[in-house]
């Protein structure tokens, strides 16, 4: 029975590496990622070490010539079109039979003092670097936006919110310049985790470098890594370098993913703050007044979705072993890949939709004057025309707007000076001193945003200064993404120049 049983699963999966099984769920996957991810990456890490090699007569003049010619004539296009086959394990192995079929058996030597592990490693920083760069950009055209966005809305007065309850009058840009320095911490975190990521593995090979006087830090310099990885063993098993890009990637996501809420729930007719611009809204097959802002959905649920594969990310490297194993390889990277664009796309859409919607200035500015939200500032208002303490004041204030919910009259219209004399006389046993003109205008969300002109507060004078303090830091980060960029495209053209010597030679 048993027999049986086995040769039934020896003819559905074969006798000979790779089992038809662990080719579809393991090797071709991973082999249509590289492909497309890591084709580019290899060619540059071959001319590299084949630089070095000869550089440090490791191999001849005339071998470096022949193996990059070899080199030369790979047609990237070609592996790219082409699907997995069990001849070879991976596009390590398929390159390099190619490169051998061109070259010789020489070309076997650019082999010498590396590993697939020290290689793959490397691989995968460039690929990530590369990737993390553009979404740095995404995220610095997004704070632009809404740096722009928020100097429009300097005085457009809305509520503010504590436990989901009316708190205190502020500005739509108060609110936004909360989020751009958000988004500025967010930058900084992924520039702490390009660095991490941007260290050299090549020289480690398997796991203890190796024999041959290979130079470590020209290969560094080569391919634009700002270090190298000393330890050979840390160079191979550390994973907190994509650890520390998850969690940098994870938490961006759930910042804005807080603000995506709140977006959500003022686009509701009920809040009607602003109005989304029709690329951004859906209809319904039967409702024909909806206007579904699809748009800000999508951007709460990708976000989700971003969090969920940055989580995978440190779940497949949780108890692993410290050392080189496939959990923190092939199966995981495309992972961090996905985050990475996904919230690349959602910068760009999110910034699209906030800058061409109209907000509804004056309904805002209506339920702000309506508001209980104001008396804050009567009481501290009280509190120096009375000479008073702030409990008392605060004890006043309390007084007359339980008395007017009591007579469920809801509006800040109905708090008028007589009532608040009447709680002054209970509570303090005198009259008040401020004139009925004062009293009404401490009572008005233009005033009670003015007045709060404190670093970090919402006065417009305030927020336009902190708007325009936050546009002047942009060209010193855009500079450093572009510093980072213009060394990788330096690098690479570097590289395509040696290459271009070895066939010329």
């Amino acid at each position: 029975m048993f027999q049986n049983y086995k040769d039934r699963i020896i003819d559905q999966e074969g006798n000979h590496f790779p089992s038809n099984t662990y080719r579809e769920l393991v090797l071709q996957p991973a082999y249509d990622e590289a492909k497309v991810n890591f084709l580019t990456s290899m060619l540059h890490i071959h001319i590299a070490h084949l630089k070095m090699l000869e550089e440090q007569k490791i191999v001849t003049e005339k071998e470096a010539k022949q193996i990059g010619q070899a080199i030369a004539k790979l047609d990237l296009n070609y592996f790219k079109q082409q699907d997995y086959t069990p001849q070879f394990e991976d596009l390590f192995f398929r390159i390099e039979d190619k490169l051998i079929e061109l070259a010789g058996d020489v070309a076997g030597n650019l082999h010498i003092g590396r590993s697939r592990n020290d290689m793959g490693i490397a691989i995968y920083r460039m690929t990530i670097r590369k990737k993390l760069l553009s979404l740095m950009g995404e995220l610095l055209q997004l704070r632009s936006s809404l740096i722009a966005f928020a100097k429009e809305h300097s005085d457009t007065i809305i509520i503010g919110y504590t436990h989901t309850q009316q708190a205190q009058p502020t500005t739509f840009a108060h609110y936004l310049k909360a989020v751009i320095d958000q988004l500025t911490r967010d930058f900084k975190r992924m520039q702490a985790a390009f660095e991490t990521i941007n260290q050299s593995s090549m020289g480690a090979a398997a796991l203890t470098t190796t024999g041959f006087k290979i130079n470590r830090a020209r290969m560094q310099e080569l391919l634009a890594f700002d270090g190298v990885i000393e330890n050979a063993w840390d160079a191979v098993a550390g994973a907190d370098y994509i650890a520390e890009a998850a969690s940098v990637i994870q938490l961006a996501a759930l910042n804005l993913g807080r603000t995506s809420q709140d977006f959500l729930q003022w686009a509701t007719q009920e809040f009607d703050a602003f109005r989304l611009a029709s690329p951004y809204v859906q209809i319904s097959s039967i409702m024909p007044q909806k206007r579904n802002p699809v748009s800000i959905e999508h951007t709460r649920s990708i976000l989700s979705s971003v969090i969920g594969d940055a989580s995978t990310v440190l779940q497949m490297i949780h108890n692993t072993p410290f050392g080189d194993i496939v959990d923190t390889e092939d199966d995981m990277q495309p992972y961090i890949w996905r985050a990475m664009e996904k919230l690349s796309g959602i910068y760009r859409l999110f910034g699209s939709l906030v800058v061409t919607m109209e907000v509804n200035k004056e309904k805002l500015l209506t339920r702000a004057k309506n508001s209980f939200a104001n008396v804050t500032e009567l009481a501290d208002t009280l509190v120096r025309s009375e000479s008073i303490s702030f409990r008392q004041s605060h004890q006043i204030v309390s007084s007359c707007i339980k008395s007017l919910l009591e007579a469920k009259k809801e509006s800040l219209e109905s708090l008028t000076w007589e009532l608040a004399n009447e709680k002054s006389l209970e509570v303090t046993g005198k009259p008040l001193k401020i004139t009925s003109e004062h009293f009404y205008n401490a009572l008005k969300p233009e005033y009670f945003v003015k007045v709060r002109s404190l670093k970090g507060g919402p006065s417009p004078e305030t927020m336009l200064k902190s708007l325009e303090q936050s546009e002047q830091v942009t060209p010193l980060l855009v500079q450093w993404l572009k510093g980072k960029n213009e060394i990788i495209d330096s690098s690479e053209e570097q590289l395509q120049k040696f290459l271009e010597g070895w066939t010329k030679k």
